[in-house]
């Protein structure tokens, strides 16, 4: 009989949703942050920027941190391609949130 693993219980391509999933909710979070500090809702450039940056520094760190120092864990480009796309969708969310918003002020 053969063993069985722990991890068959998920689908294939779990831990890439997983990822997507964390990062959108970051970045939501730090947009909410953002709003919350300023108490505006002004749309910058130079936000979005920012919030891509600091995800793309966390996702590129914890790739880094799974490829030399954790070497039991296994670093992938689509890891952090997934860290990235959940960001963009997270922006992309925020971009409709004010965009919104600004109609109903308007």
């Amino acid at each position: 009989m053969p063993e069985s693993n722990d991890l068959d219980i998920f689908f294939t391509g779990f831990d890439k949703m997983t990822h997507l999933g964390f990062f959108y909710v970051l970045t939501i979070l730090l947009f909410y942050g953002k709003i919350k500090y300023q108490h505006n809702f002004s749309f910058r450039s130079l936000t979005i920027f920012k919030v891509i940056l600091i995800n793309a520094i966390i996702g590129g760190g914890i790739e880094l941190l799974q490829w030399k120092v954790f070497t039991y864990r296994s670093a992938e480009w689509w890891d952090f391609g997934c860290d990235m796309l959940g960001a963009l969708m997270g922006v992309f969310s925020y971009i409709l949130l004010h965009l919104s918003n600004y109609n109903e002020k308007v």
